[in-house]
């Protein structure tokens, strides 16, 4: 008589059969290659990824940024402060001299009450964010208009420099007075040396006799020529 087989030896024997199957190459049950690659989404580098879904909703800053001043403007100005008064006036009025069944906010006013807290409550950050972003811009006003002063400043020290340059390059230069006496005291020079040479008198050479630098040097025609080049 054969004894009767447990049931946890006949799954132990299952399993180590399923197992030795799933090993030997060529098995029906065997996973092919790549499967588990195939299944699982690849991430391509080569494009973007998609935008994932936020609960909270998105604005953008600078259209928020422009909204907010032109409140703020608006309440700066005077006709805000004409029309809220109007507006407080028609209410009181409606809900003390209105019909009792007309009358939706009666005296102490608390929906009135509320209402100017609320807008309070809303008119303050929006007034803070317009002057932030004002201080943003004169930061940057500032910041370009000291960038500026500097290249005006080093504009003018190069033109300072430049201008020294010329008058000192002028200063070496030679001009018409100086040519004039050094000429000048080049032909005293030159008949010192003829009358030297000739104590006689005979200095035909120069016209007008010696010590006559009119010959060379005529008074007409130097301030004539003097003028013209003026």
């Amino acid at each position: 008589m054969v004894p009767e087989r447990d049931g946890r030896t006949e799954t132990r024997e299952r399993t180590s059969s399923a197992a030795r199957e799933r090993a030997v190459p060529g098995s029906r049950e065997r996973m092919p290659a790549g499967a588990t690659a195939t299944s699982r989404s690849r991430v391509r580098l080569d494009q973007p990824l998609a935008r994932r879904r936020r609960l909270l909703p998105e604005w953008d800053p600078e259209a928020f940024g422009q909204l907010s001043e032109r409140i703020a403007r608006f309440l700066g100005t005077g006709r805000f402060i004409v029309w809220m008064t109007v507006v407080i006036i028609v209410w009181v009025v409606w809900n003390i001299a209105a019909p009792t069944e007309l009358r939706f906010d009666e005296y102490p006013f608390i929906f009135l009450t509320l209402m100017l807290s609320l807008q309070a409550s809303y008119a303050a950050p929006l007034i803070l964010l317009a002057q932030n972003r004002q201080a943003d811009r004169d930061r940057v006003n500032l910041e370009q208009d000291r960038k500026q002063n500097e290249r005006s400043i080093a504009d003018t020290e190069y033109l300072t420099r430049e201008v020294a340059a010329l008058r000192t390059g002028l200063g070496e230069v030679a001009t018409r007075d100086w040519i004039r006496s050094e000429l000048q005291d080049l032909v005293k020079e030159l008949e010192e040396r003829l009358r030297d040479e000739h104590p006689n008198g005979h200095t035909s050479g120069l016209q007008g006799g010696p010590g006559d630098t009119r010959a060379v040097f005529p008074d007409g025609t130097t301030r004539a020529r003097d003028m013209d080049d003026r």
